[in-house]
């Protein structure tokens, strides 16, 4: 099924970055506009301060206005419980800092490799698993691209540069392009790899250069989104996800099961068939990482292995995402089954 939901007036400013910069970065300005009178508690607002909201208008649009329950709201919107501390949550829960090998790299797996590409977000998830990370000594510019790169060109074993951060498309794509072309330029590099939210939440993100520049590239591409709930696609991403995705790029999703969120069977289901209709093809459904101020989200195993069944029940298997969950010194993501 396809969601459509309004589109922006004429009026609307169209460059990326200018709606970027008018995002809603206030508690109150968010709830006034979507007409919710839910006055915030002063510890949802302390929450604000250690991990600002920041949230695009064109993702608030998709929001139902006057529904403090909203699947897309309660993603961005700061909470009281975000404060409490629950046992099991941590900081660091995959132990990142110990595959954090220098500046901007990241290196968990045989194969490929991470790179911290850009150190902001376009929206601020309050799952967020890098909410505490280390971005500070982590921040390299155009400048420092080259001495993270030659990590990778140093080592023969690499195939794969996995572009994330942060969310890599908070580069211009001059920048981008740049990036990709100092990739390219290494040859036991095959493949490139692009994580990012920042395109779900500002479509006038996938720009026709970025979609050129991807596209005409020698490396095999792929663009995962991170789409949670079918209400987040809308209308405005169909032509450019179907340039980039005749044009050679592939596309995958991957999700995370959040509680009050998508931990339904049913909206599962609207999500896989949702994304099927725009090209995507359902890649991971992640169990929430279990950070310290995102328990509120949490899954049980046992829930999500009931909804996994179910969910397999009415799709096929080309749009059942795999059930993962990553766990901290384990050189792969583990499947989860029930058999």
């Amino acid at each position: 099924m396809r969601i459509i939901t309004r589109t922006p007036p004429a009026d609307e400013p169209r460059d990326w970055r200018q709606i970027l910069a008018d995002s809603f970065r206030d508690i109150n300005s968010l709830l006034r506009y979507l007409e919710i009178d839910t006055h915030p508690a002063a510890r949802a607002l302390l929450a604000s301060d250690s991990f600002p909201l920041l949230v695009p208008r064109p993702f608030a649009q998709r929001m139902q206005r006057g529904n403090p329950d909203d699947p897309l709201l309660l993603q961005v919107l700061p909470q009281a419980s975000e404060l409490e501390t629950a046992p099991g949550f941590v900081a660091d829960p995959l132990a990142e800092k110990h595959s954090n090998i220098r500046s901007g790299i990241i290196h968990k797996y045989q194969g490929r490799v991470l790179l911290l590409a850009a150190t902001g977000c376009a929206v601020n998830c309050r799952y967020c698993f890098r909410r505490h990370f280390d971005y500070q000594n982590n921040r390299i510019g155009r400048k420092e691209w080259q001495e993270a790169l030659d990590y990778v060109r140093s080592d023969i074993s690499i195939s794969e540069v996995i572009l994330s951060g942060g969310d890599p498309l908070m580069l211009s794509d001059e920048a981008l392009n740049e990036l990709l072309m100092l990739i390219e330029d290494i040859p036991h590099i095959s493949r490139l790899r692009i994580h990012t939210r920042l395109p779900v939440v500002i479509p006038q993100r996938l720009t026709d250069t970025f979609i050129r520049n991807l596209n005409n590239s020698r490396l095999g591409t792929s663009v995962v989104l991170h789409i949670n709930h079918p209400q987040e696609l809308h209308d405005l991403h169909a032509a450019p996800l179907q340039a980039l995705r005749s044009g050679g790029t592939w596309l995958l999703n991957q999700s995370v099961l959040l509680n009050g969120v998508n931990n339904e069977a049913g909206i599962l289901r609207q999500l896989s068939e949702a994304l099927f209709s725009y090209g995507i093809s359902p890649y991971y459904l992640h169990m929430p990482d279990r950070v310290a101020g995102t328990h509120q989200f949490d899954v049980s195993e046992q829930d999500a292995l009931r909804l996994y069944r179910d969910l397999r029940s009415v799709l096929p298997g080309y749009l059942v995402p795999q059930l993962v969950r990553e766990r901290a010194g384990v050189p792969f993501k583990s499947v989860m089954a029930d058999c």
